[in-house]
């Protein structure tokens, strides 16, 4: 402690410097904690959506992820209550949600586009997506619901200039390989903020599907676990329940997600390499002004008996000091903004490839967090030492003959 309280001393004998220093530590820390909780923001985002649009797992057969499919569930699962059943019993699952994948052709009756269906069991379904089914139009599609009915992307809605009451006409090769038509009422519009995804997505309820196809199978099943942390064990469990089928999970599937977080790795790891080589540097060049202005007075205290690592000792935990100082200044800074993005909304642009902007919040996790404060530490420290191992083992004589 002692040596501790003769740094803090030593950083106050040249306050503007001193300053200076904190305060270049402290931006440089809120920027990279800034950035780094804008990206964890995403990947949680990210995350949550793709879990809700497929389900923490996806069961299927192994064909359904490894080949293109002849003629429509091909691939498909027979009996598909009883395997909804038994997943359920397993106690980290909470919902077991079937889809049925297909393609076709809807109709207004005076133009035709391609489509690409999914049914579902709309109260599940729609419970689970909440608040990343963005309805612009209507309504959702309910259970049980007197006559056929679809959802629409809201691009493709546009295109057939349909909105909720209209009637359209959906075509698609059945498993037998013939074609069947079904007429269908527009329940809702809805908008997944991607264009070239919303001009062609239709959602219907599975007893439509299968109907329009002729067939009882499933495509796949999506299970909705209580909480994210537990798929890796519960992919585990459902795959010895069921050697026969394949158990991917949400990540399997989340190409999009993988290709962002992989690319604000790189963006945000070189900026916080960046950030980091200029706070060595500020830090560096204040000790090394601090050193040589001190020159004699190290050569004195080394005559006095003052050991040179002792010496190193004292000049590290200056560095310390304006790194921590500046460090936790920034960590406030931060804090400051993330709370202040809550009070008052930021909205962000639409990213390349989405037509709707999302608000922007900053995630401060403890680990970020304390990751963060420790390698400013660390460097600052290390910086300050190599500055000064140099003039503490200069020999006394030199020290005091420097002017």
């Amino acid at each position: 402690m002692r040596w501790l309280r003769f740094a803090v001393q030593n950083t106050l004998r040249n306050r503007r410097r001193s300053l200076v220093t904190v305060a270049i530590a402290a931006l440089g820390t809120a920027a990279i904690l800034l950035a780094g909780g804008f990206a964890l923001y995403t990947y949680e985002g990210l995350a949550q959506s793709a879990a809700r649009s497929t389900g923490h797992l996806i069961v299927a057969r192994p064909e359904q992820f490894t080949q293109d499919e002849d003629t429509p569930l091909q691939w498909g699962l027979d009996d598909p209550a009883r395997l909804g059943a038994q997943l359920l019993a397993d106690p980290a699952v909470r919902q077991v949600l079937p889809r049925v994948s297909f393609s076709g052709l809807i109709s207004n009756g005076d133009k035709s586009t391609v489509m690409v269906a999914t049914g579902v069991e709309p109260d599940a379904e729609f419970a689970i997506k909440g608040p990343f089914l963005n309805v612009t139009e209507g309504e959702v599609l309910a259970s049980h619901a007197a006559q056929a009915e679809v959802m629409l992307g809201d691009g493709l809605a546009r295109s057939l200039k349909a909105h909720p009451g209209s009637s359209l006409t959906l075509l698609a090769s059945t498993t037998d390989g013939a074609l069947n038509a079904l007429d269908v009422t527009v329940r809702g519009v809805f908008s997944t903020g991607v264009p070239d995804i919303d001009k062609r997505i239709v959602y219907t309820d599975i007893a439509t599907a299968q109907k329009l196809l002729n067939t009882a199978r499933v495509s796949t099943l999506g299970v909705t676990l209580a909480r994210m942390d537990t798929t890796p064990a519960a992919q585990a469990r459902v795959a010895a329940a069921n050697p026969g089928l394949a158990v991917q999970t949400w990540l399997d599937q989340a190409f999009f997600y993988r290709s962002v977080r992989d690319l604000y790795n790189r963006i945000f790891g070189a900026l916080g390499l960046i950030i980091g080589v200029i706070v060595v540097f500020v830090v560096g060049n204040a000790m090394a002004m601090a050193i040589i202005e001190r020159t004699r007075e190290i050569g004195t205290l080394r005559a006095l008996g003052t050991l040179p690592g002792q010496l190193l000792r004292s000049l590290a935990l200056e560095g310390l000091v304006l790194g921590g100082v500046g460090a936790l200044c920034g960590a406030a800074l931060a804090g400051g903004v993330a709370l202040l993005l809550h009070v008052v909304p930021v909205q962000m642009p639409p990213p390349p490839g989405s037509s709707r902007g999302y608000p922007l919040y900053i995630n401060l996790e403890p680990t970020l967090v304390a990751g963060t404060l420790l390698a400013m530490l660390l460097l600052a420290t290390l910086a300050s030492a190599w500055i000064a191992r140099r003039t503490v083992h200069t020999p006394i004589v030199e020290a005091l003959a420097h002017t």
